[in-house]
């Protein structure tokens, strides 16, 4: 199974978590960035650097694009939407002059997959992931003042996405 395939099938484990600031266990509460650190811990069994702790409006205060740099120092950017696939770290700015504050696992709806294949099958076994799968038209994410859900990528997402990376293979 690709890393893709398991950070979507570790994502969706974690839907109905409540919204908790700075929050990063599963089925007790997390915020994005906890949703995102509770994945890469499953996969990789340590967080890739530790977390300080940050106020609600920490993007506005500092101004400083501490997201999109975290994830170009512990994933691989993917160029374009065009090339992003299901399992993929999407990255969100609210308004375009404040720094990146969203984070969320780019997925398909149900609706979605074509009949008959399994969503683990189209999105590769591996680095040579199925480029013929549909482009993500949702992501799951921890929503402000509810819970980790899966939500439509309808345009007023779309046009706020500041990155997207890829989850690095697991060496051994």
């Amino acid at each position: 199974m690709s890393v893709n395939a398991e950070v979507l099938a570790i994502a969706r484990t974690w839907i109905g978590t409540p919204y908790r600031h700075q929050g990063a266990v599963r089925g007790v509460g997390c915020d994005c960035l906890g949703l995102i650190r509770g994945i890469w811990r499953e996969l990789y069994g340590q967080e890739p650097e530790p977390v300080p702790a940050y106020a609600p409006d920490w993007a506005e205060r500092a101004g400083e694009e501490r997201l999109v740099r975290a994830a170009e120092r512990h994933f691989s950017s993917v160029p374009s939407f065009a090339e992003s696939v299901s399992g993929d770290l999407v990255l969100f700015r609210f308004r375009p002059h404040l720094a990146a504050k969203h984070a969320g696992i780019l997925a398909l709806t149900p609706a979605e997959r074509p009949s008959g294949v399994s969503h683990h099958e189209r999105i590769g076994a591996g680095p040579g992931l199925d480029m013929h799968e549909p482009r993500p038209d949702a992501f799951i994410h921890a929503y402000e003042q509810s819970a980790v859900t899966l939500s439509a990528l309808v345009p007023g997402w779309r046009r706020r996405i500041a990155g997207i990376y890829r989850f690095p293979e697991r060496t051994s």
